[in-house]
């Protein structure tokens, strides 16, 4: 497990924490990332302008089992100030526990996906 959080009630720039966990995911070093800030909203937005993140913002379990089964995302948000700590580690529970479907959802996950242009 990685941790790329912080250790303290300073106040920090989010989009720095999503680009060291969106880092290690497209590098393979992990194979999900959780990101946690007050909402969740400001965290999915920087997340997902990477390339190859997938990232949810989750305010419950079956949206997160929906979102691994469904979307293959890879990072869940989750907002410390919406919901509780018990809703947060069953939203954590079934992210990581649940896996990709695949199937019908491939040619979805493909679209969102930039493709390289090849030049001739």
């Amino acid at each position: 497990m990685l941790d790329f959080g912080t250790d303290g009630p300073a106040s920090v720039d989010y989009p720095d924490f999503a680009q060291a966990v969106c880092g290690a995911v497209r590098e393979r070093s992990a194979d999900l990332g959780i990101l946690v800030c007050g909402t969740g909203i400001g965290m999915s937005i920087a997340a997902n302008r990477f390339p190859e993140i997938r990232c949810a913002l989750v305010h419950d379990v079956t949206t997160a089992r929906l979102t691994r089964a469904h979307n293959d995302a890879n990072v869940l948000a989750l907002g410390a100030r919406i919901i509780g700590e018990e809703v947060a580690l069953d939203i954590l529970g079934a992210f990581l526990s649940t896996p990709y479907e695949g199937g019908r959802h491939d040619r979805r996950i493909a679209k969102l996906n930039p493709q390289t242009e090849t030049q001739e």
